[in-house]
């Protein structure tokens, strides 16, 4: 036997070059014949959907499954909380540390100084802000009244003998406008 009989000699790279995009083409062309002779050929009946109803089914489709709704929390009205709570739920939170140079509660030397501008003053201040302070200590919930409470309240403990206003005396602050 000749060593020519026992080996493969293998496909040249043209003969691939050609096979495997012929393979591909003629594949493909079966596959649509298939198609065309077996597939349907009606031309369905239904009319396409107008804008409006294909507007309608995407605005199905997003709308949110449930909407809450907030109610207005109004249970009577409004009673002015004492000077102690209010300068305990917002004032102590710089005064008591004495931070953003806030004066320290029950510190006379701090409080003098403020003290002597008068009780008046020390309420348009705090309403307004001043300085490092925000107006209304950074809660606009709270009412002149409240205000006026804490301001006495605090000075009070630094040495001062100011009397917090009457809550008929005091002007209501503007009610907060709920967010929509």
């Amino acid at each position: 036997m000749s060593k020519k009989d026992d080996s493969y000699s293998g496909s040249s790279f043209w003969q691939l070059i050609i096979a495997i995009p012929g393979t591909i083409l003629a594949f493909t062309l079966l596959i649509s014949l298939l198609a065309y002779f077996f597939g349907k050929t009606e031309v369905p009946t239904t009319p396409s959907p107008t804008p409006e109803e294909v507007s309608a089914k995407v605005e199905e489709a997003i709308k949110p499954v449930a909407v809450v709704e907030v109610a207005a929390a109004s249970t009577g009205p409004h009673v002015d909380k004492s000077g102690e709570e209010v300068t305990k739920n917002v004032c102590a939170m710089c005064h008591a540390a004495g931070l953003m140079q806030a004066p320290t509660i029950g510190n006379k030397e701090q409080w003098a100084p403020r003290i002597a501008q008068g009780y008046e003053t020390l309420v348009k201040h705090a309403i307004e802000g001043i300085r490092n302070m925000p107006a209304r200590g950074g809660n606009p919930d709270l009412t002149d009244g409240e205000i006026a409470n804490a301001v006495a309240h605090m000075a009070n403990a630094s040495g001062a003998s100011f009397t917090p206003p009457a809550p008929a005396e005091i002007a209501p602050a503007a009610e907060p406008v709920p967010a929509s």
